[in-house]
């Protein structure tokens, strides 16, 4: 069974940073793409970036030069490293198997942006 379980999210002040961190099982993570979605309030779910199984990493416009997609393989941990964060940003962040059609989500981890 795919088990996807995110942390790290928290408040921070406009301009800060957070570090998300997923832990994967139930299935080979070296073998898959990777990728972080997030829901605004009131919104429907935005990709915002993806690393491949190659290490090729992509990025939606709205979080390119700020945020940064990592994996660890040996730890089956997937990571996103957001700077510079802004208002807009605050919603629950997801990490979910796949590339921008991802298949399986996890339950999520709220990062506020406020000031």
């Amino acid at each position: 069974e795919v088990q996807l379980v995110e942390s790290g999210g928290g408040s921070v002040h406009p301009g800060g940073s957070l570090r998300l961190s997923c832990a994967a099982s139930g299935f080979t993570f070296s073998s898959y793409a990777m990728s972080w979605v997030r829901q605004a309030p009131g919104k429907g779910l935005e990709w915002i970036s993806t690393i491949y199984a190659s290490n090729i990493k992509r990025y939606a416009d709205s979080v390119q030069d700020r945020f940064t997609i990592s994996r660890n393989n040996a730890m089956n941990t997937l990571y996103l490293q957001m700077n510079s964060l802004k208002p807009e940003d605050t919603a629950v962040y997801y990490c979910a198997q796949g590339g921008p059609s991802w298949t399986t989500r996890g339950q999520g981890t709220q990062v506020t942006v406020s000031s």
